[in-house]
């Protein structure tokens, strides 16, 4: 009977340690996962501000060109991407600092996280409105869609 009831400890013993390394593992693994989404958030944020900043401020082409989305650049060709940066180089550098409505949004949970952001332009002559979408499909933040309207001259 003694030894029965040591091999019952011992057994008790070692499933105790189990339950503690998969808890360990569930944990580190949520620590992970919300770790990730958080740099995510703070990334695209980043991108989309830079973005802004890029079309709106600096009208620099190539980093418009490096960033864009599979679709954006059917939708966007060239002509068009210069064509865009053209509006905005005649209307100048908008007043800073711009003031933008970002929204960041997550297909599930932890994966697929889309951006919207909305700059307001002050430019000395009217204003402007820039809207952006991004995401991060694979391996780099993309623009995937630009809207921008000026208002009349004031």
């Amino acid at each position: 009977m003694k030894l029965n009831a040591r091999y019952r400890g011992r057994l008790a013993g070692e499933g105790l340690v189990v339950v503690i390394i998969l808890l360990a593992l569930v944990g580190g693994g949520a620590w992970w996962l919300y770790s990730h989404k958080n740099a995510m958030d703070k990334e695209g944020r980043a991108f989309g501000k830079q973005m802004i900043e890029s079309l709106a401020v600096t009208h620099d082409l190539a980093f418009f060109q490096n960033n864009l989305g599979p679709q954006a650049k059917l939708d966007y060709p060239r002509s068009q991407q210069e064509f865009i940066l053209s509006k905005f180089q005649e209307l100048g550098v908008p007043s800073q600092p711009i003031k933008i409505d970002e929204s960041m949004v997550w297909e599930s949970q932890f994966f697929e996280p889309k951006g919207y952001f909305t700059a307001h332009l002050n430019y000395p002559a009217r204003g402007a409105t820039l809207q952006i979408a991004i995401s991060h499909p694979v391996g780099k933040w993309q623009l995937d869609n630009l809207t921008f309207g000026a208002a009349p001259e004031r």
